[in-house]
């Protein structure tokens, strides 16, 4: 139990036992931690029970102050009344006896496991285009989520639905087999999904070229847009695909492998895994019986072109396409497919799906569709809508071939670093391969750290150089002030001490000064922290944390020396704070995927 946990449950019982003949509301008791300028660690706020009481805030303060150091003495110290809130001081055996059990734990901020099942679905890559920066918030976030629902002891899989069908597959298909020559990735030296996704660029030069020659012969330019012969030729090759020509689905094949290579390559160095695989290759027909069943229970109509549609009109919404006319399907029909087929697998309490806010509309209309149909797996469906990255150059397009591939931005972040570590000479007592090991860290920290820093509903612009600085709120200032610790570590010879003797003689005799307890304060509010980054799946809340703790680690050890503490008391209770601090450093990283070395 937290301490905050303790200090309501605390002090619903003294309001219990203070008050019998009054019914209090589950709600009544709200703690927070004391603001600085005021004495005490945590406040009880007053003014919700004066209304209940028919008493003066300060009344009350003062009867639950005397009854909760009467009653838990071994937890609270003194009390001290302000405006309206009791404040209260924590004994500092408290904060001894929470070390002594807490210090080593590399597991502290973890949860029991439960029954509790939670897909999270991140990635979900086209396979026509590489990996690119705009995809790495997705992949990013959806991974801290993850390992965020693990620690709190959720049964989390991690997925990613491979989008490998539909009409952008084919335009990049078209366009190798008009232009490639033949070409593969071996032939050329060019990564897989590289060579794929220059084809879908080739296809919109061709595209945008040939609607310019139709318009310029005296066609309207959207009836251009259509009869365009490039996107005839793909669409004719996307019903193909679907009656399962064979030479179709043989080049389909072929470019896939190409490209998941390139994909793999890429996640491993981002340190990305995933549990389970999805296709929408394998999804879409489950997907059309769904639509199927949806038509003979009158939810969902067809037109006269052939179409399916649902009408939505009666939630807010509009009418929404589900099948086209010609029978292929859309992304909502794989979509359908897929949604039901992770239910019947996992029989999950929660789907995440970690999609971009572009497509609120599109998973709003999914949940309803699935609610409509009376899907099992309909109540468990929840967007986690993030807003897009840009760079300062502003926004990216792949069509237009003006992204900037992941591979390329994790080269360039980790050169930054190199960059970084060598103008400030801190190259000394490392072997080249540590160097790159390091560089890598500090450079795939700072990015990963900066994309998730920022609350996932706001957009964003990336700054590299800004996510690098060591003095700014940055991974890169996390990882030293660990480097730190573990240097003092070093010099005080605290791993070579036997672990079964470490502090075993320590008991607090002197008072703590306010910099050890603040410190003390904070590490114990790491589970705290976990949950309502859980709770509100945002790993943002982590990062803040980490930062804080860093800074607060700085400003205790600028203060108090640990070397030459005032006597082995002293030492050992600092000692205990510096090896907390970098366990729970380690930690909050670790669920964000970012390392921390013990040298920089």
């Amino acid at each position: 139990m937290t301490l905050i946990a303790q200090i309501k449950t605390a002090t619903e019982a003294a309001l219990k036992s203070l008050f019998p003949d009054t019914d209090f509301p589950g709600n009544i008791v709200t703690v927070n931690q004391t603001k600085p300028e005021f004495t005490g660690d945590y406040t009880v706020v007053l003014f919700s029970m004066v209304k209940i009481l028919r008493k003066k805030p300060d009344e009350i303060g003062t009867l639950l102050g005397q009854q909760l150091l009467q009653d838990n003495s071994d937890l609270f110290a003194s009390y001290d009344i302000v405006s309206g809130f009791l404040n209260l001081n924590i004994q500092d055996k408290f904060w001894a006896s929470f070390l002594l059990n807490h210090f080593n734990d590399p597991h502290f901020g973890e949860k029991p496991k439960k029954d509790r099942r939670v897909m999270v679905e991140y990635s979900s890559p086209n396979t026509n285009k590489p990996l690119h920066f705009g995809h790495m918030r997705n992949i990013f976030l959806g991974y801290a989520v993850s390992e965020i629902l693990k620690a709190t002891g959720n049964q989390v899989i991690k997925a990613n639905l491979i989008n490998d069908r539909g009409i952008h597959i084919c335009k990049s298909m078209i366009a190798w087999m008009d232009y490639a020559e033949g070409a593969t990735p071996d032939s050329t030296g060019i990564k897989g999904d590289h060579l794929v996704g220059d084809y879908y660029v080739r296809f919109n030069e061709v595209y945008k070229q040939q609607i310019k020659e139709q318009v310029a012969a005296g066609k309207d330019e959207k009836q251009a847009e259509k009869e365009a012969p490039i996107m005839l030729a793909a669409q004719e090759l996307l019903r193909k695909w679907e009656a399962g020509d064979t030479d179709t689905r043989n080049l389909w094949k072929q470019m896939n492998v190409w490209v998941y290579k390139g994909f793999n390559v890429t996640y491993k160095k981002m340190g990305i895994d995933f549990d389970k695989f999805y296709y929408e290759s394998q999804t879409y027909l489950l997907g059309k019986s769904i639509i199927e069943e949806g038509l003979q229970k009158h939810v969902l109509f067809k037109k006269e072109d052939g179409s399916v549609w649902i009408d939505l009109t009666e939630d807010g919404l509009d009418q929404k396409l589900l099948l086209r006319g010609d029978g292929t399907s859309v992304y909502i029909t794989q979509d359908l497919g897929t949604a039901k087929l992770k239910y019947d697998e996992y029989k999950l309490d929660q789907s995440i799906y970690v999609i971009g806010d572009e497509q609120n509309y599109h998973m709003q209309v999914l949940k309803l569709i699935m609610q409509k149909l009376k899907e099992p797996s309909a109540p468990g469906i929840h967007h986690l809508s993030y807003g897009m990255v840009e760079l300062p150059s502003g926004k990216m397009k792949s069509r237009e071939g003006t992204v900037v591939d992941a591979d390329d931005m994790i080269a360039e972040m980790v050169s930054l670093a190199r960059t970084q570590t060598e103008e400030a000479g801190k190259t000394d007592g490392f072997s080249q391969d540590e160097l790159q090991a390091l560089y890598e860290m500090i450079g795939l920290g700072a990015l990963k750290f900066y994309l998730l820093r920022v609350d996932p509903k706001k957009k964003m612009i990336f700054n590299p150089k800004e996510s690098i600085d060591l003095h700014g709120y940055t991974a890169t200032f996390i990882q030293y002030a660990h480097a730190r610790i573990c240097s003092i570590l070093r010099k005080e010879g605290y791993e070579k001490m036997p672990k079964n003797i470490r502090f075993q003689t320590f008991q607090l005799t002197e008072v703590l000064l306010p910099a050890e307890k603040k410190l003390a304060v904070m590490l114990e509010q790491y589970c705290s922290i976990v949950d309502d980054a859980a709770r509100e799946l945002n790993p943002g809340t982590i990062c803040n944390y980490s930062f804080q703790l860093a800074q607060l680690f700085n400003s205790f050890y600028d203060q108090h020396s640990i070397s030459h503490a005032e006597n082995t008391e002293k030492k050992h209770l600092r000692l205990m704070l510096i090896i907390m601090t970098a366990s729970i450093l380690r930690h909050s990283m670790r669920l964000l995927g970012i390392s921390l070395p013990e040298k920089m």
